[in-house]
C-alpha cells in the first residue's frame, strides 16, 4: 500500500503556477546580491506566490545547517562555515530595492559558532534598520542551543515580531527534531514575552502522525505562556530522505484548529495547508497586529 506522500495530492493541495515580470525580478535582485531564502533552501511550496508579489523571507548565516531536523530541506553539515559579512548590507539593500514593509528574517542554525551566529543577526537588524527606518522586522530564530546571553542579543534588538516555532507536538520530537527540545522552546518564547515584553510567534506542521488533542495541547501551551500569533500548515515531504507524510490534513480541520487557537487567546492564528511560518506575514502586520512605534500587539478582529 502506498504512504500518502507518494498518492496523488488531494485537490485542496493542488497549486497554480504564478510566473511573470515580478517574480523573474524578486529572482534576480537575490541572485545578484547572493541572498540565501528560507523560500528557496526549504523548498516552500509558496515559493511562486510569495516572489511573484515582490517578497521573500532571507535566511541569514549561509544555506547549511549544523542540525538534522528530519522534516527540513536546508542542506546539512558539521560546518565551519564562515559567515558572510556583507550579508547585513545586501539584505538591507534587498529589502530597499523591494520596497517592503515587513520584513522577515529567519537563519539555519549554527552550533559550530561560539554565539551561535547572535552577533550576525544584530548586525543584520541594525543594518536593515539604518537602511529603512520605517520597516517593521520579525525574526524567526533558532533556538541558539539553550544559550540565553545569545537569545538575549537579538531580543534587546526589539524586533516587532520574534518567531521561533515549536514544529510540532512533543510526542514527535525525537523522530522530527531530534537535536531540539519542546520545552527549551516553550521558555525561549517565554522569555521573550516575560523579560522584553515581545509580540511573539510560533508555529507547527501538521499530518506527521500526531492527534488533534497533542496539537490542541501544544496550542495550549503557547497560550499559557502568552504566545501571539500562531501558524498550522500542512507537513509535505520535501524529498525521499525525508520524513513521509502520514496524513493529509483536510481544510475543515485547519479550521478547527484555527477556532481552537481563537479560543485559547492568540491574537492573530492562520492555519491552513499552504500556510507557513512566513505566509502572508506582511498581512498580518497590515491588519494592525503589530506597531512599529510601540512594539506593542494592537487588537486585531478574527
Amino acid at each position: 500500500m502506498k504512504r500518502h506522500d507518494q498518492q496523488r495530492k488531494p485537490e485542496w493541495l493542488k497549486q497554480r503556477l504564478l510566473a511573470g515580470d515580478q517574480f523573474a525580478g524578486t529572482r534576480r535582485l537575490l541572485a545578484d546580491l547572493r541572498l540565501n531564502t528560507v523560500c528557496r533552501s526549504a523548498k516552500c511550496p509558496n515559493l511562486q506566490e510569495c516572489w511573484s508579489n515582490g517578497t521573500a523571507t532571507f535566511m541569514l548565516l549561509g544555506s547549511i545547517c549544523t542540525r538534522n531536523c528530519r522534516f527540513c530541506a536546508v542542506n546539512k553539515s558539521e560546518g565551519p562555515l564562515v559567515p558572510d559579512p556583507h550579508e547585513p548590507e545586501s539584505i538591507a539593500l534587498a529589502i530597499k530595492t523591494m520596497r517592503l514593509r515587513h520584513a522577515v528574517l529567519t537563519s539555519v542554525n549554527r552550533d559550530d559558532l561560539p554565539d551561535g551566529g547572535s552577533a550576525h543577526w544584530v548586525a543584520v537588524i541594525s543594518a536593515i534598520r539604518n537602511a529603512n527606518p520605517d520597516i517593521s522586522i520579525e525574526c524567526l530564530i533558532p533556538d541558539f542551543d539553550g544559550v540565553e546571553e545569545h537569545a538575549d542579543r537579538v531580543f534587546a534588538k526589539r524586533p516587532e515580531v520574534l518567531n521561533h516555532n515549536i514544529e510540532t507536538v512533543p510526542s514527535l520530537y525525537a523522530g522530527v527534531r531530534p537535536q531540539a527540545d519542546y520545552r527549551r522552546s516553550l521558555g525561549l518564547l517565554e522569555r521573550a514575552k516575560r523579560d522584553f515584553r515581545l509580540c511573539t510567534k510560533s508555529g507547527m506542521m501538521v499530518g506527521m502522525g500526531e492527534t488533534f488533542e497533542e496539537v490542541r495541547n501544544a496550542l495550549a501551551d503557547l497560550a499559557d505562556i502568552g504566545c501571539d500569533i500562531v501558524t498550522i500548515g500542512q507537513y509535505l515531504q520535501p524529498g525521499e530522505a525525508y520524513l513521509p507524510v502520514e496524513r493529509y490534513v483536510a481544510p475543515d480541520e485547519f479550521e478547527a484548529y484555527r477556532r481552537e487557537a481563537l479560543a485559547l487567546g492568540f491574537r492573530h492564528v492562520l492555519s491552513g495547508p499552504f500556510v507557513r511560518s512566513s505566509y502572508h506575514a506582511g498581512e498580518v502586520a497590515d491588519a494592525g497586529a503589530i506597531s512599529v512605534d510601540s512594539f506593542r500587539l494592537q487588537p486585531i478582529t478574527p
